[in-house]
Formats: C-alpha cells, sequence, structure tokens
C-alpha cells in the first residue's frame, strides 16, 4: 500500500483533533484521534497504514503539540494540502475556499453562530500554520452545502432587520455528510435524469436533508444543531416559548436551559437511561416503557420530518439512510419507514437486516415507489476531495 500525494484531513473539537491522511485516488488512509487535549490524560490514538494500532500518551498537550506529533507521525508521505473541516461559515462561504489571513479572521468572526467549535477549527488552521507555513489549506464548512437552499427554506418568520443585520436565518449543519450520500446514491441508484433524495443522518446527532440534482433544497438543523430532529441528547424541535416557560416557573438561567436542551433531553431525556441508541434498545426489550416511548418518539420524529422535506424536492428517488444509527440500527430503520404508509414503500426485510457494521446497499423490494439505501457517511473523503478540487490537485 502507498499514500500518493495525500491529503491531510482534520476535524479540531474544543478538546480533540479527528484526522485522516488520504491518498489522491481515495482508496488508502492513516487515521486517528487526539482526545482530552489539555487534560493530563491527553493522548493520540493512531491507525499506522499497515493497520497496525499506537496510542501515544500527551499529558496536557494543546491543539499545537498535539498537531505537531500528528504530523510527525505522517511527515515521511508527505501530505500536499491540508483540508479542515470548519463548522459555521455563515453567509460567506456557500463553498470549501483556501486559507489566506480573510478566511482566517472570518472563521474567528463566525465564532459568534458557533462558539464550541469555530474557535477550535481555527486554533487547528493555526497550528498548521505555525509548523507548516507553506501548505496549502482549505476550509471545508458544514453550512456550505445548504447555502444552495432557496430564501423559504432559511428564512424565519422574524423581523426583517434580525435577518439583515444579526445574520439570523436557518444554516443547517452536517453539510459534508449530506453532500456525500447524496452524491453516493446518485452513483449507485440505476433510474436516469435527475436525482431527488431525502438524506436522513443518525447518530448522537441527526438531521435530514432533501436534495435535489446535487443540492441542498432544505435541511432539519437551523442557526444551530439544536433545531429539527430529536437526538442523543439534544430535544430537536420545542416550542419557543419553553425557555421563557422554564425560567419563570422554575427560575432556570438561560444557560441552564440552554444545558437542559443539548446535553441533558433526546433519547437521554425521554429514556432516562442512555443517549445510546442500541442501550435504549435493550431496555426496550427488557420491557422499559420510558425506553420504548423514546425508541417511538425518535422514529416519529425523523418520519416526520422526511415526510416535511419531501416538500422540497420536485420528485423523489429514494431515502439514503447514514450516521451510527441509520448504517446500524436494522429496527429503527423500519420502524421510521413504517410511519412513511402513503410513499409507496416496500422494504425488503432479508436485505434490510444485512446492512449493518459499513455495509453498503439497497434494501427496497422491486415493487417499491421509493427507492431505499444505507450508505456510510465519509466525511473525510468529502473534505479531502472538495480540498482537491479548490486547489486544482
Amino acid at each position: 500500500m502507498t499514500l500518493t500525494n495525500p491529503t491531510l484531513v482534520l476535524n479540531c473539537g474544543s478538546s480533540s483533533i479527528k484526522y485522516a491522511l488520504i491518498s489522491e485516488d481515495g482508496n488508502t488512509r492513516i487515521e486517528g484521534l487526539a482526545e482530552a487535549l489539555g487534560n493530563n490524560d491527553a493522548r493520540i490514538k493512531h491507525t499506522h497504514l499497515d493497520g497496525t494500532k499506537e496510542e501515544i500518551s500527551l499529558p496536557g498537550a494543546t491543539h499545537q503539540l498535539a498537531l505537531q506529533k500528528i504530523l510527525a507521525l505522517i511527515e515521511q508521505y508527505h501530505p500536499v494540502a491540508v483540508g479542515h473541516r470548519v463548522v459555521h461559515g455563515g453567509r460567506e462561504f456557500s463553498s470549501a475556499v483556501k486559507v489566506d489571513d480573510h478566511v482566517l479572521s472570518e472563521i474567528k468572526r463566525l465564532s459568534i453562530l458557533a462558539p464550541l467549535h469555530n474557535p477550535a477549527n481555527a486554533a487547528g488552521i493555526e497550528a498548521v500554520l505555525a509548523i507548516y507555513p507553506d501548505l496549502p489549506q482549505v476550509a471545508v464548512f458544514d453550512t456550505a452545502f445548504h447555502q444552495s437552499m432557496p430564501d423559504v427554506a432559511y428564512r424565519y418568520a422574524i423581523p426583517k432587520e434580525l435577518y439583515e443585520k444579526d445574520r439570523i436565518r436557518r444554516y443547517g449543519f452536517h453539510g459534508s455528510s449530506h453532500a456525500y450520500v447524496s452524491n453516493r446514491a446518485s452513483e449507485l441508484t440505476n433510474q436516469e435524469g435527475t436525482h431527488g433524495w431525502l438524506v436522513a443522518h443518525l447518530g448522537n446527532g441527526c438531521s435530514a436533508t432533501a436534495v435535489y440534482n446535487g443540492e441542498s433544497l432544505d435541511t432539519s438543523m437551523g442557526l444551530t444543531p439544536l433545531e429539527g430532529l430529536m437526538m442523543g441528547t439534544r430535544s430537536g424541535d420545542v416550542d419557543p416559548s419553553l425557555h421563557i416557560h422554564l425560567h419563570r416557573t422554575l427560575g432556570l438561567s438561560i444557560e441552564e436551559i440552554d444545558t437542559l436542551l443539548n446535553k441533558k433531553s433526546g433519547l437521554l431525556g425521554v429514556s432516562g437511561l442512555s443517549n445510546d441508541m442500541r442501550t435504549v434498545e435493550q431496555a426496550a426489550k427488557e420491557g422499559n416503557q420510558d425506553a420504548a416511548l423514546a425508541l417511538e418518539l425518535f422514529a416519529y420524529r425523523v418520519a416526520k420530518y422526511l415526510a416535511g422535506l419531501s416538500c422540497a424536492l420536485p420528485s423523489l428517488t429514494g431515502i439514503a439512510f447514514t450516521g451510527g444509527v441509520g448504517e446500524n440500527a436494522v429496527g429503527m430503520r423500519t420502524k421510521i419507514l413504517s410511519h412513511l404508509r402513503h410513499f409507496g414503500i416496500v422494504l425488503d426485510e432479508a436485505k434490510n437486516a444485512e446492512l449493518s457494521r459499513g455495509a453498503e446497499g439497497s434494501f427496497h423490494a422491486d415493487d417499491s415507489a421509493v427507492e431505499l439505501w444505507v450508505i456510510p457517511t465519509d466525511e473525510e473523503y468529502q473534505i479531502m476531495s472538495e480540498t482537491r478540487a479548490v486547489l486544482g490537485l
């Protein structure tokens, strides 16, 4: 195995760096994770080209120190560029862009829209810049794929000045995943012509997107990743007046309500057990009624959003499931589709049962009006492809 003209893909979180070094043909990669950065148990979990694994302890390591070690681990392969996942590109960025001083300053300025993510994304760019100032870097924005949405999809019904002056609108997230999965679905289908897909990215974070002719026309997440589907620990849609109600009746602060809706709700909140679908499913099998309700609520909310998003599509080719839950939870896929009775869906139960643990394939019956696919997402590949396209590599 060789890594020819590889691209380094970085996803920098507040205390972690997920990375992958991918060959130009996309078929070979080295990957790893630096986690617990800033803490005494900071470490890198690295998978070498031959598949062997190594764990490296880096007590108290910063992003820059961790990146120094990551770059040392891969320097023999000579990466030709670095592609960064950047969560929020605001209205400014509708596609991936080569990083320069202006782009970096905009990423920092847009931290007001993504305070937990954009600062870490900027830190990753600066860390590479300090080590390899001549290595070209590209920012690939989570929000960029959704910039093709029409104004009826991205505007909120609030005063116009809040949109024009304060950038309050729907942005959408998981863009790299939705782009990859919808493109892959169009490669796999035998249907001719233009394709319309409903993509369900279901994991600890969940979102759904209507994609037509390779463009996002509507999506479930909004100004922040809290809007939309029920998730592992996020509530998804709630009455906007819930915040003031909780403040008035329980005395909760805005920060406490934000924590409640983002970190204590969703599957975890309804089941009272866990944000892990597997744990909740097992508890439901053992008779736990709260767990059973959490599963029903999750499935119904996903189905309701898919049905609603279908309004954005001129025609519907099929539904593609991805993410940890979408790719592996066979029963949950069945449960979601059972709510879409009027779509003319006929699923092949045997095929559905076979699709998990990284398997890719269809599970619709021959007489189904809508195609059904499981497509493991590959955001790193999508970021690599967009990085190389921007740089003309």
